[in-house]
Parts: structure tokens; C-alpha cells; sequence
């Protein structure tokens, strides 16, 4: 796989991340849901922010203000780092599976970064209204956006039976996470790498190397 197609591939993933995020973003109101299916709805939260809504501010002695600038400046160096990644594996003419999952991550990671450098200066809020893009007055500023969420799938939503301790009578959910199409770039990258790590990181078969296109290196 050349460079083009992982372009493109990433340019494509890219795309509808950003359009689906626009899209809600513009016409939902924070917390409005719709039900696709009964296992599948459309549900537009906000991540301000990393994995799960977890802050630095939580973990650290600092304020959320700088754990979300501090959270920002490290997804720009993971990008940095996955990008030198995906270059060099191309390279290096790794396997086309290693080279798709490297694409998938450095995709999805590059969708949530744009949330959380331009979304700020670019829409007003949607707490209790739908939010317009080039607003007057812009909810935040650079790099301090909002990751916008949409993808909820709670395929199971049950109450726990009475007999079970601590937590009978509670209510079970699953799958209970919020996302949106970048981070699925993201785990199905890395679900590639840990379901098929010895087809991506072994070495090229013979007929890889016997039948590589000329033309394929010119556009490496």
C-alpha cells in the first residue's frame, strides 16, 4: 500500500468524522438524542476531555483550563509521532495490513484534534440550543474545543436482580460509551494490530516482493 491510498484513505475517514460532527453539532441540542434502533441511538454529548472524559485537572493539582491545553499539546505530539510512524512503515514497504491500522489511528486521532483546536473559536454552545458554526461569540478559544460524541449503542439496558450484592436493584448498561467516527478509526486500527499482529509486523512474503510495482515506488 503507497502513500496516495493511505491518503486517501485517511482524507475519506476524515471527512465524514467531520461532517457527521458538523452535522450534530448544528442540529442537535447538548444531550438530545434519537433512537435509530432500541440497541442504537444518536446521542450528541461533548468530551472535553481524553479517553472515557477523563481531565488532567481529575489526576493532577492543576485546573481544568490548563489540563485541556496540557491534553491538546500531547495529542499534537502522539499525531506527530504517529505520523512519523505511518511515513516510515510506508517506507520501509511494510505489510498493507500494519500500513491500513497505522492509517486508521493517525486518521481518527487527527479527527478529534481538529475538535478540540478549532471547535472552540468556530461554534457557539448548544446547551439548550443548537450551536451555529463562525459564531459571533465562539464558546471558547484555540485549542481549548469540545470533542463531539454521537455514537451510542447501549445494547444492553437492564437492572441487576435483587439477590446480587452492593448492586442489585442498579442499572446495567452496556455498551455505555459515547463516541463518534475518529475514535472508531482509532479502535479498529488498533484492533487490527492486536487481532492480526503477526500478519502486520511479520516480515513481506516472497510474492510481495517478487510482484511490487515499479509504479507503486515512484509514488512512495
Amino acid at each position: 500500500m503507497n502513500l496516495r491510498k493511505s491518503m486517501l484513505l485517511i482524507i475519506a475517514i476524515l471527512i465524514v468524522d467531520q461532517v457527521s460532527k458538523i452535522y450534530i453539532k448544528t442540529h442537535f441540542v447538548l444531550g438530545e438524542s434519537v433512537d435509530v434502533f432500541s440497541w442504537f441511538k444518536i446521542l450528541f454529548i461533548e468530551n472535553e476531555g481524553a479517553a472515557w472524559g477523563a481531565k488532567l485537572s481529575d489526576l493532577l493539582p492543576i485546573s481544568e483550563s490548563v489540563g485541556k491545553l496540557l491534553l491538546t499539546i500531547f495529542r499534537l505530539l502522539a499525531i506527530a509521532g504517529i505520523g512519523y510512524w505511518l511515513f516510515d512503515v510506508i517506507k520501509k514497504k511494510s505489510s498493507k495490513i500494519l500500513i491500513i491500522a497505522v492509517s486508521l489511528i493517525f486518521a481518527g486521532a487527527c479527527g478529534n484534534i481538529l475538535d478540540s483546536i478549532f471547535y472552540g473559536i468556530l461554534f457557539d454552545g448548544s446547551n439548550n440550543h443548537v450551536a451555529s458554526v463562525f459564531a459571533d461569540e465562539p464558546y471558547g478559544k484555540l485549542f481549548y474545543g469540545k470533542v463531539v460524541d454521537m455514537l451510542y449503542f447501549p445494547l444492553i439496558d437492564a437492572t441487576w436482580p435483587e439477590w446480587v450484592p452492593y448492586i442489585g436493584g442498579s442499572n446495567f448498561r452496556f455498551f455505555e460509551p459515547v463516541f463518534n467516527i475518529a475514535d472508531t478509526a482509532i479502535s479498529t486500527g488498533v484492533g487490527i494490530l492486536l487481532v492480526f499482529n503477526k500478519k502486520a509486523f511479520g516480515q513481506k512474503t516472497n510474492e510481495d516482493q517478487d510482484h511490487h510495482d515499479p509504479a507503486e515506488v515512484a509514488n512512495e
